[in-house]
Parts: structure tokens; C-alpha cells; sequence
């Protein structure tokens, strides 16, 4: 299994593209990868969301809140997924203050060791902090086309694009392609060590 030792963090929210997020439960614990729903709980022990399109239930127990510093550099991945996750993702109480998921993704963006992977309407969530992407060859869905470009990426018109760290894809139906370029990615990368904890 090539990805055996890797943990993958995929955000959630509620109108998420079940093809997708279904394919992804499977195909990444396929190749021996961790892999982890997370999303903003509420204080919640648990949340069930739905699906966009059958209204499919999922229940997601960890929150990308409790992800420590240490934690996060135990994520080979974090994959922004397409739907509406990402436009729900980005609900903060304080317009003045980014929205909780926005931050995490940020601090992601500043671990070069670990893969970011966004699709389709996911570029929603970095678009509060455009510097993401800026200078960045991406693909979206081509209704973010001026999301993109307003956020000083590069357009490519492919259906899946890696730029170093950074791998898009254009929609939820591409995610196949997605999931195999992350994974024959990350099957190039030594796995995270176990970081220690203070």
C-alpha cells in the first residue's frame, strides 16, 4: 500500500457532492491513508450533515478547531472538496475575523510539506486570503473563473493542476483524477514522523 502511514484530512460541511465525498472515504484507505472528516462542530460531540444531491446523511466526529499545531503536521493532505462545504465552511460570527476554517486552511498553506488539495467551488475557502494563491496555477469550476483571478491565480484550463504543494480540480466529478494526482503525489513523499507533543 503506497500510502501506508499517511493521514488525509477532508473538510465537511453540509451540500457536499456525495460522488465525491463517498470516493474518497473508500479510495484513500485503498492505498493503506488515514483519512479523517473534519469540520467546525459547534461543541458538539457529532454532526450529521447531508448531501447536495440525495440528501445522503454523514456524520462527522472531529473538528479541525482541536487540531493543534502538532496535529497538523501529522496530515500528509488537507483537501477542500467541492459542493457548498467550502461557501458554508466560511460563515464567521466576526466579520472582522476570518472564518475558523479559512485560518486552518492557512495554516496548512504555511507547511509546504503538506499537500493541499482544492476542487471545483472549494477555492471558495481561501478567498478571504487570496496571498493562498496568488502567483499559483489553479483550476476551478467555471463559475470561480473571476474568484480565481481576482485572487491573482493563474488559470490553467485542465482538468486537474498541481503547482508545488497546491493540486485543483476543475468539479466534483474530476475527483477521481484528483484523489489518484494526491495520491501518486504523496506515494513520492516520505509519511509524516509522529510529532511530539509538549
Amino acid at each position: 500500500m503506497r500510502l501506508s502511514g499517511h493521514k488525509i484530512a477532508v473538510l465537511m460541511e453540509s451540500d457536499f457532492y456525495e460522488p465525491e465525498i463517498l470516493y474518497y472515504r473508500h479510495r484513500f484507505p485503498e492505498e493503506g491513508a488515514e483519512i479523517h472528516f473534519l469540520s467546525r462542530l459547534w461543541g458538539n460531540d457529532t454532526i450529521t450533515f447531508r448531501g447536495h444531491e440525495h440528501r445522503m446523511p454523514f456524520d462527522v466526529t472531529e473538528s479541525f478547531e482541536d487540531v493543534d499545531e502538532f496535529g497538523l503536521k501529522e496530515f500528509s493532505a488537507v483537501i477542500v472538496p467541492s459542493g457548498m462545504v467550502a461557501d458554508r465552511l466560511r460563515y464567521t460570527e466576526d466579520p472582522g475575523r476570518l472564518p475558523p476554517a479559512t485560518r486552518f486552511l492557512r495554516r496548512a498553506f504555511a507547511d509546504p510539506a503538506i499537500v493541499k488539495g482544492i476542487i471545483c467551488h472549494g477555492m471558495w475557502l481561501a478567498a478571504p486570503v487570496p496571498g493562498l494563491v496568488r502567483g499559483r496555477r489553479a483550476v476551478v469550476h467555471n463559475n470561480l473563473l473571476g474568484d480565481l483571478r481576482n485572487m491573482g491565480g493563474e488559470y490553467v484550463d485542465q482538468d486537474v493542476v498541481v503547482h508545488d504543494d497546491l493540486v485543483t480540480a476543475r468539479t466534483g466529478d474530476h475527483c477521481h483524477l484528483f484523489a489518484r494526482t494526491i495520491i501518486d503525489l504523496l506515494a513520492t513523499r516520505r509519511r509524516p514522523a509522529p510529532v511530539g507533543r509538549r
